[in-house]
C-alpha cells in the first residue's frame, strides 16, 4: 500500500517502482485498502510528507513490531519495522512528515500528532521508539526538539504503547556494532539489514528505522536474557 499527495514532488514510491504503477505524470497508482473504502482522500494524502510502504498495514507477521520515529521541527521521520521468530527483520514502511518553518510551533506539533497516532493505527505496533535527548549548543533549538519528542511520547501513550528511549551511541552500536559510526555508515547499515535496494529517503527516516531496529535488537536480547534466567 502507498499513498501520495498529488503534485508532492517529495515523494518516492517503493512498490509502484517496482510493480510499474505509476502514472504518465508520475502520480502513484499503487491500492490503497482505506482509499477504496472510504472513497475520498486517505488522510496521509492531507499534509505533504513522504510515505514508503512495503507491506500492507496491519499485516503482522509472527514477531515484534516497532514504529522507530526520528523527532525534529522541520521533518519527523518514522519507519515501522518487524523482527519475526526467525530473527530477521522486516521493514513495514518508513518515510518523514515534512513540516513548514513559517507555521508557528503549535501548529506543527498538532499535525505531528495527528500523522503519528495516524500511523499508530494503521500499523499497529507493538512499541514505540525514540531517540534519548542529548545536550545541543543551541539551548532554543534543544527546546523545541524536546517538545516533538513530547508530542511523539504523547501519541504513542494515548493509545496505551510502551515508548523506548535510546541514546545516539547506543543506536549506533546496535546497528552498526560502532558508537562513534559517522551517519553515513548507520543509514547504509539500515539499508543492508533490511534488505533494501538503496538507502531510505529521507535521510531523517533512515534514522528512525535505526532506531527501531536497536528498539528489537534490544528487547529481543533481554527476552533471552530472561529465557536463561528461568
Amino acid at each position: 500500500m502507498s499513498v501520495r499527495r498529488t503534485g508532492d514532488t517529495n515523494f518516492k514510491c517503493a512498490k509502484s517502482k517496482l510493480l510499474g504503477a505509476e502514472s504518465a505524470s508520475g502520480e502513484c497508482l499503487a491500492f490503497c485498502p482505506r482509499r477504496r473504502k472510504d472513497k475520498g482522500k486517505h488522510p496521509c494524502q492531507q499534509e505533504p510528507y513522504w510515505f514508503i510502504s512495503v507491506d500492507e498495514p496491519g499485516a503482522t507477521l509472527a514477531g515484534m513490531r516497532v514504529l522507530g520515529i526520528d523527532c525534529g521541527t522541520e521533518c519527523t521521520g518514522y519507519g515501522v519495522v518487524e523482527l519475526d521468530g526467525r530473527d530477521k527483520l522486516t521493514c513495514i514502511c518508513f518515510g518523514g512528515i515534512k513540516l513548514s518553518a513559517r507555521d508557528p510551533l503549535p501548529q506543527r506539533l498538532a499535525t505531528i500528532f495527528e500523522r503519528l497516532s495516524c500511523l499508530i493505527q494503521q500499523h499497529r505496533p507493538d512499541r514505540v521508539a525514540i531517540e534519548d535527548v542529548f545536550y545541543a549548543v543551541n539551548v532554543k533549538a534543544a527546546l523545541k526538539l524536546g517538545q516533538v519528542r513530547g508530542v511523539a511520547m504523547l501519541a504513542a501513550s494515548s493509545q496505551r504503547i510502551e515508548v523506548g528511549e535510546y541514546a545516539p551511541l547506543t543506536i549506533k552500536s546496535a546497528v552498526v556494532g560502532y558508537g562513534r559510526a559517522e551517519k553515513g555508515q548507520v543509514q547504509l547499515m539500515v539499508a543492508r539489514l533490511l534488505e533494501l535496494a538503496e538507502i531510505p529517503q529521507p535521510a531523517d527516516a533512515a534514522d528512525a528505522l535505526a532506531i527501531a531496529i536497536c528498539d528489537l535488537h534490544t528487547s529481543a536480547t533481554l527476552r533471552r536474557q530472561n529465557a536463561v534466567a528461568r
